[in-house]
């Protein structure tokens, strides 16, 4: 297993950021209609982001250990044995994604925080 560079991480973040914007973006809009007429609560749209990027990579992480980003770039996650990760790591990467210094702790342990703390990383598949 030979873990993926700093390349093919970003291009999976541009396809997954990008498809998370999409569906958050659609989300909010649905949400917005019922907000006129309906007059439900007014949501920050950085919320349905937050939400959306949590199922997301839960979602697609824990039944295929891949995202969309991750097929396009050949990669996957796995935990420190090369095994699938259990749901709580996927649970606590998802979880850590949220937080928005997560990829500057790559220039001090050469992963993300959410890899680091949850003993997974990415490889190619």
């Amino acid at each position: 297993m030979k873990n993926v560079g700093d390349g093919t991480r970003i291009l999976n973040f541009l396809v997954d950021g990008f498809l998370v914007f999409l569906l958050s973006y659609a989300a909010f809009k649905y949400w917005n209609f019922y907000v006129v007429y309906w007059h439900f609560k007014t949501i920050n749209f950085w919320w349905f982001v937050g939400l959306v990027l949590f199922v997301y990579y839960s979602f697609f992480e824990i039944i295929w250990a891949r995202t969309p980003g991750k097929w396009i770039s050949s990669s996957k996650v796995v935990d420190l044995n090369g095994k699938k990760p259990t749901v709580l790591q996927i649970f606590g990467r998802s979880l850590l994604r949220l937080i928005v210094i997560d990829f500057f702790f790559n220039a001090f342990w050469g992963k993300p925080l959410h890899d680091k703390l949850t003993s997974t990383e990415v490889v190619e598949a």
